[in-house]
C-alpha cells in the first residue's frame, strides 16, 4: 500500500475513534441530563395510598367499567406514577428499514405528563437519542445523532396536541388515570367510548375500542404530524394486544402505531412492554 494511502486510512480510522469516543461522552451526558429531568419531573408526586372501589367506576360507559373491571383496579391503589422499559422496533419514513430501539417512559398522573427516552440503532455504531416530554400541557421533541448532532427540536401548539394525545392514549398502562377529572368519557356503541382530555388550555380527544373481554385493541384520533418539514392533522392509531399482568393490573403489553396517510398506512412503531411498575417516581 502507498505511503501517502495508509497516512489516509490511519486518519480516517483516527477521526473515527475520535468521533465514537466524543459520542460515548456525550451519550453519558444526555442521558444524565434526562435522569435530571426525571427527578425533577417526579418532585412533589405523592401516593396518597387510596384504593380504587367499584363505586369509582359508576356513570362511565359501561364499556369502560368493563375495561377497568378486567384491568383489575378495583381494591388497588390509585396510580400517581408510573415506568416502564419498551423493546421498539421503529423507522423515519414510510419506505424506510426497521431500526430496532430501547425505550423508557416515565408517566405522572395528578398533573399529566410523561418523558419517554429512547435509543435507536440506525446502524453498526450509529445510532440517534431521543427524548419527547409532555409537562404541564406542553409537549417537546429532542432528538440528537450520536447524542451530538441535534436534528430535531420541535415544540408549539401541534407539538402540544400530539403530546397530550399520546398521554391519552397511553393510559392504558396506567388505568387508574382514566378516573381523572381532565378525561370525560362519552360512550359511542356497546364496543367504544370516547375520551376527552383538557388540560393547559389545551384539548384533544379520541375513540377507544374494547373486545368483548373489556380488554382494550386499540385508540384512535385526528393528530397533528410532521410530515415532509408541515405539520398536518391525520388519522392516528393505536392497535393493542398481548394482554398481561404486571404488578397486578392487566394491561395491553404489544402494539403498533400507524398513520392513515393518502399512501395508506404508515406503520412505524411496533414496541412491546418489557417491564411496569407503580407508585415508584424514580428513574430506573
Amino acid at each position: 500500500m502507498p505511503k501517502i494511502l495508509l497516512i489516509i486510512l490511519v486518519g480516517i480510522l483516527g477521526v473515527f475513534a475520535l468521533v465514537l469516543v466524543v459520542s460515548f461522552f456525550a451519550n453519558a451526558q444526555f442521558n444524565k441530563n434526562i435522569d435530571k429531568e426525571v427527578s425533577e419531573f417526579f418532585s412533589g408526586v405523592e401516593n396518597k395510598g387510596d384504593i380504587i372501589q367499584r363505586s369509582d367506576l359508576e356513570g362511565l360507559p359501561p364499556v369502560v367499567q368493563k375495561w377497568l373491571e378486567q384491568a383489575q383496579v378495583a381494591g388497588k391503589e390509585r396510580i400517581a406514577a408510573a415506568r416502564l422499559k419498551q423493546k421498539v422496533s421503529m423507522r423515519i419514513k414510510e419506505d424506510g428499514p426497521w431500526m430496532p430501539a430501547d425505550a423508557q417512559q416515565y408517566y405522572r398522573v395528578a398533573e399529566p405528563g410523561f418523558i419517554w427516552k429512547v435509543r435507536v440503532n440506525m446502524a453498526p455504531l450509529i445510532y440517534f437519542a431521543g427524548r419527547d416530554q409532555y409537562e404541564e400541557g406542553r409537549g417537546h421533541m429532542l432528538i440528537k445523532v450520536l447524542s451530538l448532532v441535534k436534528v430535531a427540536d420541535a415544540s408549539g401548539k401541534e407539538i402540544d396536541q400530539g403530546a397530550m394525545l399520546r398521554y391519552l392514549a397511553e393510559t392504558v398502562w396506567f388505568p387508574t388515570a382514566a378516573l381523572s377529572n381532565y378525561i370525560q368519557w362519552e360512550e359511542v356503541d356497546a364496543d367504544s367510548a370516547r375520551a376527552t382530555m383538557t388540560y393547559g388550555g389545551i384539548t384533544a380527544s379520541g375513540v377507544f375500542t374494547f373486545n368483548q373481554k373489556g380488554e382494550v385493541v386499540s385508540f384512535v384520533a385526528q393528530r397533528y404530524g410532521d410530515f415532509n418539514g408541515q405539520y398536518l392533522m391525520k388519522t392516528w392509531v393505536v392497535n393493542l394486544k398481548q394482554h398481561q399482568e404486571f404488578n397486578g393490573i392487566r394491561i395491553p403489553a404489544a402494539g403498533e402505531v400507524i398513520w392513515k396517510l393518502e399512501t395508506g398506512d404508515y406503520n412505524w412503531y411496533q414496541f412491546e412492554i418489557k417491564d411496569v411498575e407503580y407508585n415508584k417516581p424514580s428513574v430506573y
